[in-house]
């Protein structure tokens, strides 16, 4: 899967009917602002604060979708489905509610950079989603549960400490010098989510040029510790891209919580005040 293909929408038909209300909603927005002066406090841009505010809220309750047997929307895909565009016809929403100005007063800005903040994580979770489970399944041929992890890497190390003793001062300096320290811990990486394939040459690539000193009996011992550091490594990547995702999860639903916070005492000043 390449990093693009992540980008393709899942369900064609509704990113084609985001746009058709995109472009709906900004021919109604550009017609009214000619008419009259666009305010946020004025017709047009309380419509669009108010159905703006209203999508956030539809997207909010996206958690409890299986609690609900997918109500309102039928299915769990049609929730996702809405969650993501619902989510991006609010941005839009709030653009059209300030006229494309920038906000006014501290409030004003917490809510706006909240709700681009929102928007813009949660349509990087659409994109892990969609990446990382395809680059596991397709790219490696280690599954482990992350929990697991950190005790899995600590056994390989002693599997490979029992593997090569009593072998010759050669493999031993080899796997003392090249291996060893690399099997210790899990050693994460952001970058393995763009491409993990040159580390692993790069790991590899020693035990091609042991290889030719060695003799036949020891290189079956090379390979079973290649292999050991080809599950090692593998391991790596699936806590690497495992770990993303676990992170992105609050820097989306906090974020949102607080939003909606915001959103609540800013509607109750607009009605009260």
């Amino acid at each position: 899967m390449t990093t693009f293909a992540g980008l393709r929408p899942k369900r064609p038909e509704w990113f084609r009917g985001f746009l058709v209300v995109a472009v709906v909603s900004m021919i109604v927005y550009v017609a009214a602002a000619w008419w009259a002066p666009w305010t946020p406090g004025r017709l047009g841009g309380l419509t669009f604060g108010t159905l703006a505010a209203l999508l956030f809220v539809v997207d909010a309750l996206y958690p409890f979708r299986r609690k609900w047997n997918a109500w309102p929307f039928g299915t769990v895909q049609r929730w996702l489905q809405f969650h993501i565009y619902g989510g991006g016809i609010a941005a839009l929403y709030v653009l059209l509610h300030v006229g494309f100005r920038l906000p006014n007063g501290l409030f004003g800005w917490w809510l706006f950079l909240l709700s681009f903040w929102v928007i813009l994580s949660g349509l990087a979770g659409v994109y892990l989603q969609k990446r990382i489970p395809t680059v596991l399944a397709n790219n490696l041929a280690v599954e482990a549960i992350y929990e697991r992890i950190p005790e899995l890497t600590a056994r390989l190390q002693t599997e490979a400490d029992k593997l090569l003793a009593g072998t010759p001062e050669l493999l031993q300096r080899f796997y003392s010098t090249n291996t060893r320290a690399s099997l210790a811990t899990v050693a994460p990486a952001w970058g393995y989510l763009v491409d993990f394939r040159a580390e692993r040459e790069r790991r590899m690539a020693p035990f091609k040029e042991v290889v030719t000193y060695l003799s036949e009996a020891d290189r079956v011992k090379l390979g079973d510790l290649q292999a050991i550091v080809t599950e090692k490594f593998e391991l790596d990547v699936q806590y690497s891209l495992q770990r993303i995702l676990k992170v992105w999860v609050p820097l989306h639903a906090v974020p949102a919580v607080v939003l909606m916070g915001l959103l609540v005492v800013h509607v109750a000043a607009v009605l009260l005040f």
